[in-house]
């Protein structure tokens, strides 16, 4: 062979090797790279492509795999078979440190097994692994499929010290990896991770019984890190070989010499090694003197490896000091009907929020003789103080209880009346209108004991939907209320004001916690919320009832003000709390009425009273929802087509002006029909009536409003709670006069 020859040769082969760029770092630049593997990363743009690569790396064209669909990977080489013939390969000789190498020496090799440890080497276009030194075979060498490098995911897998299964129904290889479920598709470019897909840059396929799947989608998925040798013709893959330790400290807060400190560790070793051990610094089980410490945890797997210490800081606290219950009077000594006013002054050492239980505390106390009132306070570790202080009544009389409780009782608060002389007062005359809006009320079957559509009905502009149901069935539901647009033309539907309550098992809080926050929107005002609806689509609206789960035996409640400027069909819907309601909607049933409750449309729902008389001046009422004075709405059910009575009147909404109210009026609520538990929106204030559980007929009253030494205009909006009574008074009476004490 001639010079010129050989050096052709000597040209061809250089060029060669230039070329010949693994075709898998089309993604080295998103793993970690040594210098060598970027700028050999950069070379790559001008390499040529990366099938033409594969084959100059074997010196032979890459067999095109064959996809074999009804393989199952099960049949795939178990593993991968280690070799002994890596501790045959040869060793590179060391060179002295910063020695040049002799002119025109080849460079030296490093051995293909030389890795760190906890490093795999997968050997370029070949089934060759080594880990720890030791070589191991894969089912099929990496190849190169239009342009993706994929492995054999068995060998890996195994050698990353995870399990793989198949499920020959679905397909599927699983890979189970900290809790997570990794399942690859063969012929699939998606692979999951507990449901949710990630597109890979090639599709898994299997070839020779052997399932492959793209290298950089597999080392993404298992968050393995990787560099690429392009000298060696291998990728290196750094594994996670050094177990790592965790732990908790119980309870939250600490106290010095009292607290028992719970320690709660965690560890996790990986590569099929165990813990084996554990070590501990600085840990104590009570600390003597409060300040901060640390305390680290570490633990050694069956390879012999530590992990790193994981330290904690530990706030050792003071020990807790008990609270200290205090309180004042303004006098030591009152007279029978004489308000008194309590302060509370207790306190803790430890600025803890405390809370407080009183013994023997009222307002003002009718009969002489010494009083012994106590406080108890609280904190929130449990430790509680208790202060009592005696009072004296003497034999004189500020006031009656009758007078004081019109004067002194707080808004809201609850007194006791002779509810049997309400009927003899008089009743204030009024004018009534109303406003045009569309009540829609859902509460018949109240107790719902199927999936069904429990009401619907078709509106459109002002319109009021009012929702209360209890959940009868064994399993958790959802309740909707699903707007549906039958037109050709887009419609919207903008909420106004919305109140809603629950779930709950106790139907008089859930009603009462709707018209609370219906109320509060009323009178904040706010942001509309609007929906648009296409032809033809449905959409759940009123969220607020779809956010939440009712158990068996909860209760919700709901009541909104909506506008749409086409037609809508409200459909109201309960079913169970896994299914998807649009889907669900075509296959319910109606259901029926239960004969005891109300459902139906009712036009004109806003109900608008006005009192021009002076009121206050003697003992007055004006009664709400008896369907004598003040008469029940009629509709229609528009289910059954039959006529209907709204009985009590829910959902209707009373705009009250009493536009002349006497100096010292006191205005209450008193129940005529049973418990009421609602609030009332008074000259734009929301009061409670009651504050706390419900006031009672007949002979109870919730205190609303007392007007001053002037007269004035008194506003109140009310709507009746749904789960309380009807009829309800508003009494109307003159304040008794104010003594000096």
């Amino acid at each position: 062979m001639n010079v010129r020859k050989l050096a052709l040769i000597a040209v061809l082969t250089v060029a060669q090797t230039a070329s010949s760029l693994p075709a898998f770092a089309e993604s080295a630049a998103s793993a970690p790279a040594s210098t060598a593997a970027k700028t050999a990363a950069a070379d790559a743009a001008s390499s040529p492509s990366p099938s033409a690569t594969a084959a100059s790396l074997t010196g032979t064209e890459s067999p095109a795999p064959t996809v074999s669909p009804e393989a199952s990977p099960t049949t795939e080489q178990p593993g991968a078979t280690p070799e002994p013939s890596a501790s045959a390969l040869p060793s590179a000789s060391p060179q002295p440190s910063g020695a040049p190498l002799p002119t025109g020496a080849p460079a030296v090799q490093i051995p293909a097994s030389t890795a760190g440890s906890g490093q795999l080497v997968l050997m370029m276009n070949s089934n060759k692994m080594y880990m720890n030194g030791v070589l191991y075979l894969a089912g099929q060498p990496m190849a190169v499929k239009n342009g993706v490098s994929n492995v054999a995911i068995r060998a890996m897998v195994e050698r990353v010290g995870l399990k793989l299964t198949y499920n020959g129904a679905t397909k599927e290889t699983i890979i189970i990896k900290d809790g997570n479920e990794l399942r690859f598709k063969t012929n699939s470019k998606i692979y999951t991770v507990n449901g949710k897909a990630t597109l890979m840059k090639g599709p898994a396929y299997q070839y020779k019984n052997t399932f492959m799947v793209p290298l950089t989608s597999i080392t993404q998925a298992l968050g393995i890190p990787y560099t690429v040798d392009y000298v060696q013709k291998r990728v290196i893959l750094t594994l996670q070989t050094k177990p790592k330790a965790s732990f908790t400290v119980q309870p939250s807060e600490i106290f010095a010499g009292e607290t028992t400190v719970n320690y709660v560790t965690s560890s996790q070793a990986f590569n099929g090694a165990t813990i084996v051990e554990e070590r501990w610094e600085g840990r104590q089980d009570v600390f003597a003197q409060p300040g901060y410490y640390t305390v680290s945890y570490s633990v050694r797997d069956s390879n012999g490896q530590w992990s790193d210490p994981y330290p904690v800081t530990i706030n050792v606290l003071k020990p807790n000091q008990p609270p200290v219950a205090q309180f004042t009077t303004n006098k030591d000594e009152y007279k029978m009907g004489e308000p008194i006013t309590i302060t509370n002054i207790s306190s803790d050492p430890d600025g803890d929020a405390l809370t407080e239980s009183w013994s023997n505390r009222a307002l003002a106390f009718f009969n002489p003789g010494p009083v012994p009132i106590q406080l108890t306070v609280t904190d929130t570790h449990g430790h509680s103080s208790t202060f009592e202080k005696v009072i004296n009544i003497t034999n004189e009389v500020l006031y009656s209880q009758e007078d004081f409780n019109k004067l002194f009782v707080p808004l809201g608060d609850i007194y006791t009346i002779n509810g049997s002389v309400v009927p003899t007062w008089n009743k204030v005359t009024y004018t009534v209108s109303s406003d045009p809006i569309t009540l829609i009320r859902s509460n018949s079957p109240e107790t719902v004991n199927s999936e069904g559509i429990v009401y619907q009905e078709t509106a459109m502009g002002s319109s009021r939907i009012m929702v209360h149901h209890k959940n009868q069935m064994s399993t958790n539901m959802k309740m909707y209320v699903i707007a549906t647009n039958d037109n050709i033309y887009p419609a919207t539907i903008t909420t106004q004001q919305s109140g809603f309550g629950g779930p709950l098992d106790i139907p008089t809080a859930t009603g009462k916690k709707s018209i609370e926050t219906y109320l509060q929107s009323m009178s904040m005002g706010g942001v509309y919320d609007n929906v648009t609806l296409q032809p033809g689509e449905s959409k759940p609206v009123l969220t607020a009832i779809n956010n939440v789960t009712m158990k068996p035996g909860q209760v919700i409640s709901l009541m909104s003000d909506v506008f749409s400027d086409y037609p809508v069909k409200y459909s109201i819907i309960m079913i169970d709390a896994t299914k998807d309601p649009l889907q669900t909607l075509p296959t319910l049933n109606y259901l029926d009425r239960d004969g005891v409750h109300n459902r139906g449309t009712y036009p004109d729902a806003n109900r608008i009273i006005t009192v021009t008389d002076p009121v206050g001046q003697a003992p007055s009422r004006l009664v709400l929802g008896d369907n004598n004075t003040d008469l029940n709405l009629k509709g229609m059910d528009a289910l059954s087509g039959t006529e209907a009575s709204n009985s009590g009147n829910f959902g209707v909404v009373y705009k009250i002006t009493l536009t002349r109210v006497a100096p010292n009026t006191l205005i209450t609520l008193n129940p005529r029909g049973g418990k009421y538990q609602g609030p009332l929106l008074v000259n734009g204030n929301i009061i409670e009536a009651p504050n706390a559980g419900a006031v009672d007929a007949p002979n109870q009253n919730s205190v609303l409003y007392r007007t001053s030494n002037l007269e004035q205009t008194v506003e109140i909006v009310f709507t009746p709670a749904s789960g309380s009574n009807l009829p309800i008074n508003l009494l109307f009476m003159p304040l008794p006069p104010q003594k000096t004490e």
